[in-house]
């Protein structure tokens, strides 16, 4: 036997796994974008135009909404529904501490003060209980609420409707990781006043850049939110209030009509992919079933999984768990090729230039809990089954 063939054969390496693959994506559409773009730029027809506003009637029938507002970001949607809801100088609005910054900082945008309280530890959705609890302590000046539905998962919004309701309170949805997730079979963004979207390139529906939406039912909002994010001006050059530049660009909303024809089958295949990492992380002793809470703390299992209520439909924006020595795990897993996100490390309440509000460490500890344990897995439509057993195989080799 010769020298040569002696020797091993070399081992293959493993390609990575990356949290987000938007090239695979990009590879089943390229076909329909970049005509669509092309007709964009023969048009020249570059902000809002009838590609915005064949985006808006679109996302109107999908959502069960009577009015879509195309806009720049998600950020500029939250500000825009807020603002043009009325809420000013003065005001409170109760939100969750456990969510992206614009969350917040929309309100404060809007000249208000942002509340921040606990979350359910079992969802990491905003906890209408310390919601109530908050509001029968008597403060007056509250004028909002505004749930995020964290994760794709929307909060419970019928509880919430009760309470805004009972306290004759606006209620308003940060939907900005939720497109085509339900509640109660009522999509995201139907369910309050007004919602915000975000079209970020990391959302369950994303274009290729910054855009967002605001939706509603009411025409008055729905009125205001048009003039405001064009420099409030409802006629060129004259101008009722102080608005901003929140026009969404042509470009982003043709490349999203496209990519809205494909969501239910996204969606769908994002719900597979969060139920067999339930599967797997379970079948590998990993886990179980019970949500983190006092009456069942698990504490024998590195990896709890959040639950999905049964009242939602989840639509895995991101797929996240909780485990111990978290950034130890993260560490691993990305040398090994495995990518993966913390949403979010620090809870807002905390955020340095939240500091005059007054909150402490210790302040919500349900939010600086998950802020110490989440790690978000790689999660896309595309994510084969080998690649998540690839994911929990390391996963359990870390833990042994």
């Amino acid at each position: 036997m010769s020298e040569h063939s002696q020797q091993k054969a070399p081992t293959k390496e493993l390609a990575p796994i990356p949290t987000l693959d938007l090239k695979r994506q990009y590879a089943t559409i390229r076909a329909e974008v970049e005509p669509a773009i092309a007709r964009v730029c023969e048009s020249q027809q570059l902000i809002l135009g009838e590609e915005a506003s064949a985006l808006e009637r679109e996302i109107s029938a999908y959502l069960g909404v009577t009015e879509t507002i195309a806009c720049a970001s998600g950020t500029d949607a939250l500000w825009l529904a807020m603002q043009a809801s009325g809420i000013s100088p003065g005001d409170l609005v109760i939100t969750t501490p456990f969510s992206f910054f614009a969350s917040a900082s929309t309100i404060v945008r809007c000249g208000a003060r942002p509340v921040f309280v606990d979350v359910d530890p079992a969802t990491l959705n905003l906890d209408p209980k310390a919601v109530l609890e908050y509001l029968e302590r008597g403060e007056s000046r509250v004028r909002a609420i505004m749930p995020v539905h964290i994760y794709g998962q929307c909060a419970p919004m019928d509880r919430f409707r009760d309470i805004a309701d009972t306290y004759k309170l606006q209620l308003f949805e940060d939907a900005a990781q939720a497109f085509g997730a339900t509640w109660r079979g009522k999509r995201a963004g139907s369910l309050s006043l007004a919602a915000g979207f975000s079209f970020y390139p990391t959302k369950n529906l994303s274009a290729f850049g910054d855009a967002g939406c605001v939706t509603t039912s009411d025409a008055a909002i729905a009125e205001r939110v048009r003039n405001l994010r064009n420099h409030g001006s409802a006629r060129r050059y004259y101008h009722d209030e102080i608005g901003w530049n929140a026009r969404m660009d042509s470009i982003q909303a043709v490349v999203l009509r496209i990519k809205l024809k494909h969501l239910p089958e996204w969606n769908r295949q994002r719900r597979e992919i969060g139920a067999r990492y339930d599967e797997l992380l379970i079948h590998a002793g990993l886990s179980d079933t019970r949500p983190r809470g006092p009456e069942a703390p698990n504490a024998l299992n590195p990896v709890k999984l959040l639950a999905t209520l049964p009242e939602a439909g989840h639509i895995f924006h991101q797929y996240v768990i909780r485990v111990s020595r978290r950034d130890e795990l993260k560490k691993f897993l990305n040398d090994r090729g495995i990518g993966t996100e913390i949403y979010y490390p620090v809870p807002l309440h905390l955020q340095k230039c939240f500091g005059y509000l007054g909150y402490a460490e210790g302040s919500l500890p349900e939010a600086e809990q998950a802020a110490r344990e989440v790690l978000a897995l790689p999660i896309f439509p595309e994510l084969t089954s080998e690649e998540q057993q690839r994911v929990v195989d390391a996963i359990a080799d870390f833990y042994s």
